[in-house]
């Protein structure tokens, strides 16, 4: 099958064309003609954008069609998400071409093209798959027919926000090389680290970069620890999903992972856990047609292609609406059950007694050393003292025996058989919920929980591991403790959907109604921004 691929979601005007049969011999041998918008101030104009579509998109597609040696077969192009006035260009040309070649039309979704030409290139299973791009950032594990998001950003994308710090100093689009480049010569200092579970936020850290560069920072260290910062919460949430999931394959896609130092992160954190790394080659990593093309092809084997009157552009399509036509429910992100005594977590290493647990939070050495060390020391102290204060308020948790916040240990009582992943029921989920709603009336977060992160046994279920957990009163935070743990239920369940709404109907029983609504809020937000 040979597949004409056209993308344009933002900036890269681009054309493919990939022959199934060339690539069985040769992987590489995908033609991709490139023309990307470089507004002359500023970030990406959509207007001018689309101009720029208007006038590139005929060229890179005339290109393309001179280099395929032989008829076209199916034409794919980018469907969404991403800009509105980019898209509606490209989908028109789309639409034109299928229809004067006489060929089926695909509709492809962006990012799942970005983490689908790294699983196949990788001949990695089933990974787990971090997508860190310019308007979005999000971790993917695909189940049951669909890639369900794990944990995404929570306000703006990885790349955007890198892009509004390098405006506020003055340099021109893209950002993310020029940061890359000045961080060569800086030093660290300390900027904000948002992780809530496997979501992120880089709001708060890019005013914190703003305002240190207006303080007199020098702009190669605002520059060295944004990566050293942003990077680490990215690995961070990977290695959550790894532990989640239980998968030991990590994929990278998207334009930002063409930044070395995130690769590195990356790699070393897979290192220490002894899993597999794969990060395509950049040309795969940027906006490019070639994974639109290879997308495009799957879906057309599949019978996965459009109606030429419902081939509308979605701007805000998300990854998880996606139905995976091309693969198959067997091939779902792996969750398997813990084995032994030592049980390797995303940040700790858990050593099960018959009657006690001890926890060590073990140097991560992919951060730098005095933020890893600032994180292990608080999150120490969080998490003793959270668990403590839960247990006041009747939720169970088990007792804190021993800290060290300076070596990151602490001794629990054992409590549970098993992780609730592993013995999902309607009542443990409906437990859950009222142990939530009971720490949140008393002011404070879990921060994670997770379907990892609650034991269950024959008669209770315990929270554990409160490691992010923080005091507050905002209805914000106590929403994404449910949306958290509704992530980890799509993750590790086959029956997510049932289990989430017996898990809010619980909530609702006994919690805040405005954290509910609060939390159809945050499912609502654009994630493309």
């Amino acid at each position: 099958m040979r597949v004409l691929g056209i993308e344009g979601t933002a900036w890269a005007a681009s054309a493919a064309v990939y022959d199934d049969e060339t690539a069985a011999t040769d992987p590489d041998g995908i033609f991709i003609e490139t023309d990307a918008y470089q507004p002359e101030s500023g970030g990406i104009h959509p207007r001018e954008a689309a101009e720029h579509m208007s006038d590139a998109v005929p060229e890179v597609v005339e290109t393309a069609l001179e280099a395929a040696d032989g008829p076209i077969d199916a034409v794919a192009f980018s469907r969404g998400p991403g800009l509105g006035p980019c898209l509606r260009t490209v989908g028109t040309a789309a639409r034109a071409l299928a229809q004067t070649l006489d060929v089926p039309l695909v509709g492809v979704n962006h990012m799942v093209a970005h983490l689908e030409i790294g699983r196949q290139q990788s001949g990695f299973d089933s990974p787990v798959c971090l997508n860190a791009s310019g308007a979005n950032a999000h971790v993917l594990g695909y189940r049951n027919g669909r890639y369900r998001v794990l944990g995404e950003t929570m306000d703006t994308g990885v790349g955007n926000a890198i892009d509004k710090f390098t405006r506020h100093v003055g340099w021109s689009h893209p950002g993310g090389p020029k940061v890359e480049e000045a961080a060569a010569d800086g030093e660290y200092t300390e900027l904000p680290y948002v992780v809530k579970g496997m979501d992120f936020s880089f709001s708060g850290i890019m005013s914190a970069a703003k305002d240190a560069y207006d303080d007199g920072v020098p702009v190669e260290d605002v520059c060295y620890s944004l990566q050293e910062t942003v990077f680490a919460m990215l690995t961070e949430v990977a290695e959550r999903a790894l532990s989640l999931t239980g998968s030991d394959e990590l994929v990278l896609g998207g334009g930002v992972g063409q930044n070395a130092r995130l690769r590195e992160m990356l790699r070393e954190m897979c290192d220490q856990r002894g899993a597999d790394f794969y990060a395509p080659d950049p040309r795969f990593l940027r906006d490019n047609a070639g994974m639109i093309a290879v997308l495009g092809a799957e879906m057309a084997r599949t019978g996965d292609t459009l109606e030429i009157g419902a081939s509308a552009v979605d701007p805000n399509f998300r990854p998880d609406q996606v139905p995976v036509s091309w693969r198959a429910d067997d091939e779902s992100v792996a969750v398997r059950r813990d084995e032994g005594t030592e049980v390797q977590g995303a940040e700790a290493t858990v050593e099960i007694g018959d009657e006690r647990v001890t926890k060590r939070r073990l140097p991560k050495s992919y951060r730098h050393p005095e933020l890893d060390a600032r994180l292990r020391r608080d999150r120490t102290v969080l998490e003793a003292r959270l668990t403590s204060e839960a247990r006041r308020h009747g939720v169970p948790t088990p007792v804190v025996y021993d800290v060290d916040p300076e070596e990151g240990v602490i001794v629990f009582e054992c409590v549970g058989e098993a992780d609730l992943r592993d013995g999902l029921t309607t009542e443990r989920v409906r437990d859950v919920a009222r142990h939530l709603a009971a720490i949140h009336r008393a002011g404070f977060v879990h921060g994670d929980p997770t379907t990892r992160n609650v034991r269950v046994g024959p008669k209770r279920t315990f929270l554990i591991d409160f490691g992010l957990g923080y005091n507050t009163d905002d209805d914000e935070d106590y929403a994404m403790d449910l949306h958290v743990f509704g992530q980890s239920l799509a993750g590790t369940s086959d029956n997510a959907d049932s289990l989430r709404q017996t898990f809010e109907d619980a909530y609702a029983e006994v919690g805040d109604e405005a954290v509910l609504d609060r939390l159809r809020e945050v499912e609502g937000r654009g994630r493309y921004q």
